[in-house]
């Protein structure tokens, strides 16, 4: 039997190593084979063997540094190899020793590999039931996470089918109540168009204010909406309640399929993940972490109920859909009857306000000519003002620089007699002009007044036209359509 570590190279085909000179002791030896190293071939040219056996096999050792080499031993059992007599030597150990510490070791060996042997035998069931116990209780738990993944699954189905079921019928009680906004958005034109109407032609002046049949018919239009935007009103908030408890109904379905979706996802994570997989590590203490909040029955009967709540308010929103459309025909078909009523009184009254808009706004054009012409003349005699004024700075200063002269050059020569007679003249024609600038403005004042008058005239007659033909009228021709009315556009 070969020994490990022992090549058959070095037991049969090298020579063997010439005996040394002295041999080291036989705890020596055996504390060198407990440590030995692995054979290095660019240090000795020899098969494996001990270092510490070449070492001890080259020491001279004496009788000082012996006691050193060997610690174990006290200084008294110490017995030098070589006595310092000549030709005087000795031996430590018998035959019989070195052959019974041969028998104690090979014993000791064969014990030690039969109960090796043994270990390992214990070992390969050992680890082979771990083996398999660790298998089968991965494989439990996975089966559990497959079964845990098909319940969300079906449960993720039953959510995705009542969710899309809910958001048909959300979006159809949308349309709904977008047809009641703009219904109840329709009639609020209506209804102010006839307020502002009457308010209007309260602001008729003067002998224009006068209590026809148009009043007596916008009344009755105004009483006939206001009905009808009350009963839209009513409708328009049972509609927006049902819509709440749809989309709280969606929320909580949307809310509960995220829920199952990163369920499903970290359960599936979970279902997959092998012991070659990436991203396995330790958590030290996960097992004793206990964050469940559900058991199964209340799990499934939380997404049960949330599927019930959706299904009873999608029942609800149904029937209040069929009541709506109702309500739409019958309010548009009364509104627009009396609308009908109203538009025809307003017809002679506009034709006699139109004539004496136009007489008046004949006069007014002449009066703004007049006007124009006065405003130019006014610009000329303030332009003549200016330029007079800058004649006079330059006498003004050529007298005032002559002031200047020494002595007996200040001479009254006619220059200083023209000077003085321009300034005079100058001073003459800018009060002139300034009569004729105030004179000007006088009149300019006088045919504003006029204008003003004229165009107050023209205000109350704009005033009257413009009530019964622009607001009343105008606003009456915009009137929206039984199909705007009843929301379908």
């Amino acid at each position: 039997m070969e020994l490990y570590g022992y090549p058959l190279k070095a037991k049969f085909n090298q020579p063997r190593p010439p005996p040394p000179k002295i041999l080291p002791a036989t705890n020596s030896m055996t504390t060198s084979y407990k440590n030995r190293i692995p054979y290095h071939p660019e240090s000795f040219s020899m098969p494996w063997m001990p270092d510490s056996y070449y070492k001890a096999a080259a020491l001279n050792p004496t009788l000082g540094p012996l006691s050193e080499s060997f610690p174990g031993l006290p200084p008294t059992k110490i017995v030098p190899f070589i006595s310092e007599r000549p030709n005087g030597a000795f031996t430590r150990h018998t035959l019989d020793d070195w052959h019974r510490s041969n028998m104690t070791n090979y014993k000791e060996s064969e014990t030690t590999r039969h109960n090796a042997e043994r270990l390992r035998a214990d070992l390969t069931r050992t680890i082979k039931d771990v083996y398999q116990q660790a298998k089968r209780t991965q494989g439990e738990s996975t089966k559990n996470l497959g079964e845990r993944v098909n319940d969300i699954e079906y449960w993720k189905s039953e959510l995705c089918i009542e969710l899309d079921a809910m958001i048909r019928e959300t979006n159809s009680l949308a349309d709904m109540q977008k047809r009641l906004e703009r219904a109840l958005a329709d009639t609020e034109g209506p209804f102010q168009v006839a307020h502002k109407c009457l308010l209007n032609r309260e602001k008729r002046m003067g002998i224009d204010l006068v209590h026809d049949d148009v009043e007596k018919q916008l009344i009755t239009e105004i009483k006939v909406i206001r009905s009808c935007r009350e009963r839209l009103q009513q409708c328009l908030d049972t509609v927006n309640s049902q819509l709440m408890c749809n989309k709280e109904a969606r929320q909580e379905l949307e809310k509960d399929l995220a829920d199952k979706q990163m369920g499903h996802h970290i359960d599936s994570k979970c279902y997959q993940l092998k012991n070659h997989s990436r991203g396995i590590h330790f958590f030290r203490g996960v097992e004793r972490v206990d964050a469940t909040v559900s058991v199964p029955e209340t799990w499934a009967r939380f997404t049960d109920n949330n599927i019930f709540h959706s299904q009873s308010a999608r029942a609800a929103s149904a029937k209040l859909r069929a009541s709506t459309e109702s309500l739409l025909m019958g309010t548009a078909d009364e509104m627009w009857r009396q609308f009908s009523k109203v538009n025809d009184a307003f017809t002679s009254r506009i034709t006699e306000t139109a004539n004496a808009k136009s007489k008046i706004q004949t006069h007014l054009a002449k009066t703004r000519q007049e006007i124009f012409q006065i405003e130019t003349k006014i610009q000329v005699i303030q332009k003549t003002i200016r330029d007079k004024e800058v004649q006079l700075k330059v006498a003004q200063t050529r007298l005032d620089e002559r002031t200047r002269r020494p002595n007996v050059e200040l001479c009254r020569d006619a220059a200083q007699i023209r000077l003085v007679q321009e300034v005079n003249e100058i001073n003459e024609t800018l009060r002139n002009l300034h009569q004729c600038l105030r004179a000007s403005e006088d009149m300019l004042q006088m045919l504003v007044r006029s204008k003003g008058v004229l165009e107050h005239d023209l205000v109350v007659k704009n005033n009257s036209l413009f009530i019964d033909q622009e607001r009343c009228m105008g606003m009456r021709k915009s009137y929206p359509s039984t199909v705007q009315i009843l929301g379908y556009v």
